[in-house]
């Protein structure tokens, strides 16, 4: 038989178990269009494959930015382009959309992913930059006011779910949580120099966690390497209390910290604050947000706006994801979605 040649082969790594646990492993998953069986498996389980993104509630943002051919719109945090390839579709012929995401490592896969599909620069810009730089992209861009702004708050799964990144509870990975990992402080540069008293705010006032007081004695400038050593940090501090209680305090804290470490709040409300002026007269905006921190501020902004005369009508009801959205894709779970009309 006739040896293969040495160059150019190079046989899969194999992993131990038929399920494999590390993110690096699931190679199936990770390359969807070559396994199409295996993703549908699982996704009919309720689960979102490893390192992708499902788009939440497209058909409900469909339908409050109401988008048609010739729109110019503007998909402030662009993902994994889901959302950005559902507007794309509605206002082609003749539309424009700009898209925008703040993680550097993200953007320009999805910008790759969406030329490859088609997507040149006449329909598609891409920039660097987090929502609240929208004035100085929409300038940048020769526009005055946008048809349509959409704005997804949520961390994409294929950040969550990449240890390297640093968002994950269950598997090992440096405690970094930063969506631009050259920009600020890691994680645990963050939480090794703060203070119990400062960090018992934050975790109330970032993500209502109960046992603030509790945690920040525990965790406050304490050094943790990797993700996993504070979230055993976490559930060695509040042992004792129901499993599931502890497990939901898990995630309240890394969701707390990781909005301090990129100053999410910062963001949000100055581009809550210049967002009328992004917006073309009848121009519609729409915002996903994730937890209750995020939706106050877009209710409050959006009612204060509408009262100002600003908006001339905005949601009177929060939208959420449908039973079936919330079954097939759990992360669509906590979504609710808010709109408003220049």
């Amino acid at each position: 038989m006739d040896e293969l040649p040495a160059s150019g082969y190079h046989r899969r790594p194999r992993y131990a178990g038929k399920y494999p646990r590390r993110f690096e492993d699931k190679y199936k998953e990770l390359d969807p269009a070559a396994h199409p069986d295996t993703i549908a498996k699982v996704l009919a389980s309720g689960k979102t494959p490893a390192g992708s993104h499902v788009p939440i509630m497209v058909d409900e943002i469909l339908e409050v930015l109401r988008p048609v051919p010739g729109n110019f719109a503007i998909d402030c945090t662009i993902g994994h382009g889901g959302h950005t390839r559902a507007l794309l579709e509605k206002i082609a012929p003749g539309g424009h959309l700009l898209g925008l995401d703040v993680d550097p490592l993200e953007i320009a896969r999805t910008e790759e992913q969406l030329r490859a599909e088609g997507f040149g620069s006449d329909v598609l810009s891409v920039k660097k930059s987090n929502f609240a730089g929208l004035p100085a992209a929409l300038a940048a861009a020769g526009r005055s006011g946008a048809d349509i702004i959409l704005a997804d708050l949520g961390v994409s799964s294929m950040q969550l779910d990449n240890p390297d990144r640093g968002f994950s509870t269950k598997t090992p990975g440096p405690l970094d949580m930063r969506m631009n990992p050259s920009r600020g402080i890691s994680a645990a540069q963050w939480l090794q120099k703060i203070s119990p008293e400062k960090l018992a705010a934050t975790l109330t006032s970032n993500s209502d966690e109960p046992h603030a007081a509790r945690l920040a004695s525990s965790l406050a400038g304490h050094s943790f390497s990797l993700t996993t050593d504070l979230a055993a940090a976490i559930r060695s501090t509040l042992a004792g209390i129901d499993r599931e209680e502890f497990e939901l305090s898990v995630r309240r804290v890394f969701q707390a910290i990781r909005i301090e470490v990129n100053e999410e709040f910062t963001a949000l409300d100055a581009f809550l604050r210049l967002l009328p002026d992004c917006l073309a007269e009848g121009g519609r905006v729409a915002i996903l947000t994730f937890h209750s921190g995020e939706d106050r501020r877009v209710k409050k902004a959006f009612q204060a706006a509408h009262r100002e005369g600003f908006y001339n009508e905005v949601a009177r009801r929060v939208l959420c994801a449908t039973p079936e959205e919330r079954r097939t894709n759990p992360r669509s779970t906590s979504a609710k979605l808010r709109w408003a009309v220049r």
